[in-house]
């Protein structure tokens, strides 16, 4: 399942951030974003995701094929790591819970409530719901924020997994997840070079 853009061009906040814009992400590819903070890595992200509607230009990809993991975990507080799991599973309409408890190295701490995890493991619970997804394309928002170095490899490993599968991800990281065969992608000579008024009447402070 392959991801086309084409002469995409994003916004924040109303305002024209990243222009001309384009890519074909084939499936086990994986794809980096570089550029200096808020050059518009994440609003580049959501607007892939449908978070957000672009200035202009087009997002070719299958219906229901992509995972989107933000700066929030998406957790329920209440439940324990399984039932989250188990939760994200049946909006899906997947299984996999038992595989992504093992991938993500979360199968101890099962029975424990989301609210009384550390912020590493509460990272690697948000993570693991990419594995109960069913979607073959990841958008990767800084992934590896309050993992500890042996968590990044577990999930450098997971990525890869995915890719050899036949999934695709972009991933915006300044970390090293060990996939020499990503290309990277400097948004730097994206960067818009005039303030183009958003016309879709869309407020981006409600998403």
């Amino acid at each position: 399942m392959e991801l086309v853009v084409q002469d995409l061009a994003v916004a924040r906040g109303g305002l024209c951030v990243l222009e001309g814009l384009g890519f074909a992400l084939a499936p086990g590819a994986a794809l980096i974003l570089r550029g200096a903070n808020g050059i518009g890595k994440t609003t580049l992200l959501r607007t892939l995701a449908g978070l957000q509607p672009g200035l202009r230009g087009t997002i070719s990809a299958p219906p229901e094929s992509i995972a989107y993991a933000a700066h929030a975990d998406g957790l329920k507080a209440t439940l324990t790591v399984t039932e989250n799991l188990a939760f994200w599973a049946a909006v899906h309409g997947t299984s996999g819970v038992e595989a992504a408890l093992a991938h993500m190295n979360l199968t101890l701490l099962r029975d424990r409530r989301a609210a009384n995890l550390s912020a590493g493991q509460k990272r690697r619970l948000g993570l693991a719901r990419l594995l109960v997804s069913g979607r073959p394309i990841w958008l990767l928002d800084e992934p590896t924020v309050s993992l500890d170095t042996a968590s990044v490899a577990l999930f450098g490993a997971v990525v890869r997994a995915h890719l050899a599968a036949g999934g695709a991800a972009v991933i915006a990281t300044h970390i090293d997840l060990g996939l020499p065969e990503a290309q990277l992608l400097d948004l730097t000579p994206f960067r818009a070079r005039g303030e183009v008024q958003a016309s879709h009447g869309f407020d981006e402070a409600f998403l």
